[in-house]
């Protein structure tokens, strides 16, 4: 099946025509050995989907990601970007290609940082699996070493997480129907699935001589879940490296990635993630590396992030620990995925085959912080 979200008027229109701006050098690389596709057979449904393209097809890969996997395509001088799930055995409903071409056709019209997705296909002959097309955007996504166009800016590392924090609570406050998004998910019992569905991941995840005190932090969450405060659209992976930022303006998040999450549920789980992502200095070596800021960026504190997202979207946070402890808890069950792919020789990507070893940090983490709740 071909689906398209656009016509030829819109790609016409000021803000949402296919881009063909440069392509920052730093960005996109040759696609990494084991992760090629036939590209004769996406340049022949592109011409189907994506009829504004025209002419040879060009391809780099987004090397940074661990998982989904993300191309540039160009064709005639016009970029797309083009994403399907990581080759393998997968988790059961991770990597949602549909569910992520779905909120991106549909929430730019109310979330501007949102990139527009254009066409999806569920047909595996095109790509090896499902994958969709959206909209290239230029910018910059902050890893371990700070772009050369973001230095020089006093106090960056504050400015960017606040940035992100807004980001974060901006999307919070989206009322899903005003894109077409109010069926997205069922918010009723959305903490009570995430602990049950981690579980069940884990436990499929688990190595013979996996922790147990990984199974043990599942039910402990389950037994001291707070009650939700409200609902709303959840991306459920919003962190640093997953936006893009303009580096004429780094108090604003430009581009937020990585939707094939997104659900309708408690947002303060996102919170969560970016908390565990936003390490204290007293947080174990292992914790601090979950995502790769650049040295020489000082980062705000736990605290005042929270501080900013509740004067933004006036939440009542006095129960944030436990949204920690669960991103915690989950992000060790993505990691011992992760690493067990690896094991497998299902990807060439040598940075996943230690991951494993972070879990036990991690569930040590979450059961002290759990600790804090008594």
């Amino acid at each position: 099946m071909v689906r398209t979200d656009f016509g030829v008027a819109d790609l016409a229109a000021p803000g949402y025509g296919l881009s063909m701006t440069r392509v920052r050098p730093s960005a996109a690389s040759a696609v990494r050995e084991g992760d090629e596709l036939d590209w004769a057979r996406v340049r022949r449904w592109l011409g189907e989907a994506v009829p504004e393209l025209s002419g040879p097809l060009s391809v780099l890969q987004f090397p940074h990601g661990r998982a989904n996997l993300t191309y540039l395509l160009e064709a005639g001088g016009t970029r797309v970007v083009l994403r399907r799930p990581p080759f393998g055995d997968l988790a059961p409903g991770a990597h949602d290609m549909r569910r992520e071409h779905r909120v991106l056709s549909r929430l730019w019209r109310s979330y501007d940082r949102a990139p527009r997705a254009y066409a999806y296909t569920d047909d595996p002959s095109v790509a090896g699996a499902e994958c969709f097309v959206m909209e290239y955007r230029d910018g910059e996504v902050i890893r371990d070493e700070l772009p050369s166009s973001m230095r020089g800016y006093d106090d960056l590392g504050r400015r960017l997480m606040f940035a992100l924090t807004d980001a974060m609570a901006d999307l919070h406050l989206v009322d899903p129907a005003e894109c077409d998004l109010e069926d997205l998910g069922k918010p009723a019992g959305f903490l009570s699935r995430q602990v049950s569905g981690w579980a069940r991941r884990w436990e499929l995840a688990a190595p013979e001589d996996g922790d147990a005190l990984m199974a043990q932090v599942g039910e402990r969450l389950a037994k001291t879940m707070p009650e939700t405060q409200t609902h709303g659209i959840v991306h459920n992976d919003l962190k640093i490296d997953n936006c893009q930022f303009d580096p004429d303006d780094p108090d604003r998040v430009q581009s937020v990635f990585d939707w094939d999450m997104a659900t309708l549920g408690d947002p303060l789980a996102d919170l969560g993630t970016l908390l565990h992502y936003t390490p204290n200095t007293d947080d174990p070596a292992e914790i601090q590396g979950g995502v790769r800021y650049p040295p020489e960026l000082t980062l705000p504190s736990q605290d005042e992030v929270a501080a900013r997202y509740a004067r933004r979207t006036g939440a009542d946070l006095s129960q944030i620990t436990w949204y920690l402890a669960f991103a915690r808890w989950k992000t060790a069950t993505v990691y011992q995925q992760l690493a067990n792919r690896a094991r497998r020789g299902e990807t060439k990507d040598s940075r996943n085959a230690a991951l494993g070893d972070t879990v036990p940090v991690l569930a040590r983490s979450a059961d002290s912080l759990l600790d804090q709740l008594s």
